[in-house]
């Protein structure tokens, strides 16, 4: 690796450990706006306990780490639905291409949509007939390069957008990540940046009102149009760095163990940890444990499963399966569809 590559892989490590020790235990819980862009994406990761920056080495990396796609021999698509907790919906596309000694590319689209409900007003408390509902999305375009055989960095450019009846917000943002494997037994190493960006606002036609500007004068104009103007929320900016070791690495047989530690802006510092075994290259079991050292978190242990079964002589498909447990809320489950090319 060269000295250059080495500085910045510094860099990285010492800019992180720094902010991890100068945080305190303040949380900021529901203090971002676009929180459907820390769901967790990819059974696979989920059933490892969220504890995959390090290892990023399939189509979820759009979301985990774009430094891994630089690594990927194959294109990739990926395919995830999750009946999220209150019935909320998440959805989740994607695919990567590579290209060889050029790096490779990926795209994904990611949205949460909620239920329809019925508006309910001070003067309606029951309802008003009408019905609202809410959507969030973001679309994105990844670029990942490999600067030796070791070293990758990636990022992320990305639209996002939040509607709720006839308001919506709109930002963009970018990720970050870099991903370093060591010669000792494939530790690896990686570190990111996500949701960097500006701060939302709601805007639209129902903030739109008819203001008085006397209402001690008798017939001046009481219908003067106005328009409500709301806050803005910053994105969930997160940092991020994990490890992943093979601490077993057979013939037909490897164990991964992975941990990975978050900054987030809007709550306290966490761990996520778990492990993968690989038996045959075609049957995988997962399991691990989120939010550990987390104030006030729901989440705890994670587990699942996946099946890699070849098709058509030379492409695969890959099926996941992954639980997660949010305490006193509903348990998540999760299936996610792989297809390699």
């Amino acid at each position: 690796m060269t000295s250059n590559v080495k500085r910045l892989f510094a860099i990285v490590l010492i800019t992180t450990s720094v902010i991890y020790a100068g945080s305190g235990r303040l949380t900021n819980v529901g203090t971002t706006a676009a929180p459907f862009l820390e769901v967790g994406v990819g059974s696979r990761a989920i059933g490892m306990g969220g504890a995959f920056v390090a290892v990023a080495n399939d189509v979820s990396a759009l979301y985990w780490n774009p430094a891994g796609i630089a690594r990927m021999q194959n294109a990739e698509a990926v395919f995830e639905r999750v009946e999220w907790l209150s019935d909320i919906s998440f959805n989740y596309l994607g695919a990567v291409i590579p290209f060889g000694r050029w790096g490779s590319a990926g795209v994904f689209l990611d949205a949460m949509t909620v239920p329809k409900m019925a508006v309910r007003t001070v003067d309606y408390p029951d309802g008003t007939g009408e019905e609202f509902d809410a959507t969030s999305y973001a679309f994105g375009l990844t670029y990942s390069f490999a600067l030796t055989d070791r070293f990758s960095v990636g990022m992320t450019g990305k639209y996002i957008e939040e509607r709720v009846w006839h308001e919506k917000a709109r930002s963009v943002a970018f990720d970050i990540g870099t991903l370093y494997r060591t010669n000792f037994r494939g530790l690896r190493i990686g570190a990111t940046i996500t949701n960097f960006g500006p701060s939302m606002a709601m805007d639209g036609s129902d903030l739109i009102i008819y203001y008085d500007a006397d209402p001690s004068i008798d017939g001046n104009n009481d219908r003067i149009m106005g328009k409500l103007i709301t806050d803005e929320w910053p994105l969930p900016l997160n940092m991020q760095i994990g490890l992943a070791y093979d601490l077993l690495d057979r013939t037909n047989y490897r164990m991964t163990i992975t941990a990975d530690a978050f900054h987030p802006i809007n709550n306290t510092e966490s761990v996520n940890v778990g492990t993968e075994i690989s038996i045959l290259e075609m049957l995988y079991v997962r399991s691990g444990f989120q939010a550990i050292g987390q104030s006030d978190t729901e989440e705890g242990l994670t587990f699942g499963g996946g099946l890699r079964y070849k098709m058509f002589g030379q492409s695969y498909i890959k099926f996941d399966y992954a639980y997660a447990d949010f305490g006193r809320l509903q348990a998540a489950n999760r299936f996610t569809l792989r297809l390699d090319f």
